[in-house]
Order: structure tokens, then sequence, then C-alpha cells
């Protein structure tokens, strides 16, 4: 199979230091409202990238659900496969591929779960639907077939008709608190602009170019 005629310039925009937010949160939130305007489907989904203790990677599609000066919050099972890794291995990539825009963001950081209060405001937020779903998937276990999945939805449906449906003990949210963050543009030729912000010890925020 060729994969030629799949090759592309990009040209749409630049990025330039002097364009550039004074820290990584203002300048994601610009990009965000953009890929926004520019109606991109799902443009909160990221893909992130988690590692066992022996470096062993996996990586998987899921969607961003806050942002403030702490990180980027997400929510799983925490006895997911990202879930076991993350219990060993607290460190997460994020990458943001908004690629009709030729454009992407990769945030790398160390990880940490919220506060189970947050989780439940989160959690009580959602489809009622979505709510029995956490409980009815037993994220990345082995089963049989569609219809345990289908049973157990029902059983749940009965069991809570008329009751508010409590946050599974093992269900909330992660936050990744980003160490650098890079803003990736395509350009011309493959000289794509790669300006990344990265936290020293201080707590300040640097800016580095890096080649493409």
């Amino acid at each position: 199979m060729s994969l030629a005629d799949l090759r592309k310039d990009y040209s749409l925009a630049g990025l330039l230091e002097k364009d550039l937010a004074r820290d990584p949160f203002r300048q994601f939130e610009k990009w965000f409202q953009e890929a926004q305007a520019a109606k991109l489907v799902e443009p909160n989904a990221m893909t992130l990238s988690t590692a066992t203790r022996d470096g062993r990677p996996s990586a998987r599609t899921v969607l961003l659900k806050g942002l403030d000066g702490r990180g980027f919050v997400f929510y799983s099972n925490y006895d997911s496969r990202k879930g076991r890794e993350l219990s060993e291995n607290a460190r997460a990539s994020l990458l943001f591929p908004w690629v009709a825009l030729e454009r992407q963001v990769v945030v790398e950081g160390a990880v940490t779960r919220l506060p189970r209060e947050e989780s439940e405001a989160y959690f009580h937020a959602r489809p009622r639907a979505s709510q029995l779903g956490a409980w009815v998937s037993q994220q990345s276990s082995i089963i049989t077939d569609r219809t345990v999945l289908e049973e157990t939805m029902k059983a749940l449906e009965k069991k809570y008709a008329g009751l508010e449906v409590p946050l599974p003990p093992n269900w909330g949210g992660y936050r990744v608190a980003p160490e650098a963050v890079e803003f990736w543009q395509g350009r011309r030729s493959r000289l794509h602009d790669r300006l990344r912000y990265r936290r020293e010890k201080s707590g300040d925020w640097i800016v580095e170019r890096l080649a493409p």
C-alpha cells in the first residue's frame, strides 16, 4: 500500500512566540475556542497515554471534562487498564489532534485523583443512563458477550427505579497537572512551529521553541 498520495503541505497558520498567552492554560483555552468555532467533531477528545511501572505503554481516547490552573480533568473507572497503570505510575501524556486546523497540543504531567466530592458532583450531572453505565461496566475486564452488559443494565434500572444512582466506589476523576505543554502548528516544507511551555521548579513557565 502506498501512502504517497496522502502527503500534503501545511499552510493554514503559523505560531510565533509573540502570539502566545502568558501561560499554557490561557493558550489552550484560546486554541480550544478556535477548535469549537471551527465546529470540529469532539474538540475535547484527547489521546491519553499511560504506562505500567516497567514502562509498557497503552493509549486510548477519552474526553476532557474540565480545565483550570490546576490541570486537565477526565473521568474513568479506577479498575480499568488506565486506572491500574496510573496507580502504578502516576504520570500521563495527553494529545489533542486538531487535524483540520493543522494543530496538536501535547500535555505531559503527574496525575492525581480528584477529591470524591468533586467526582460526585460531576457524576450526578451526567445523564442517568451514563450513571447506570458506570455501574454496569467493569471496564477492561473480559466478558462473554454483550448480553452481560444488557442484562446488568436492566437489573440496575430496576434496582434504582425512582432512586438516586450513587457514585460507584471505583469511579471518579483524574487531574493531569502539566509540567510541559507543547503547541504544534503545521507549516510549509515540514518546518512546523513547536512551542513548548515548561514549568520550572519555581513554578514559573518558560517557553522553548523545538525543532520540527
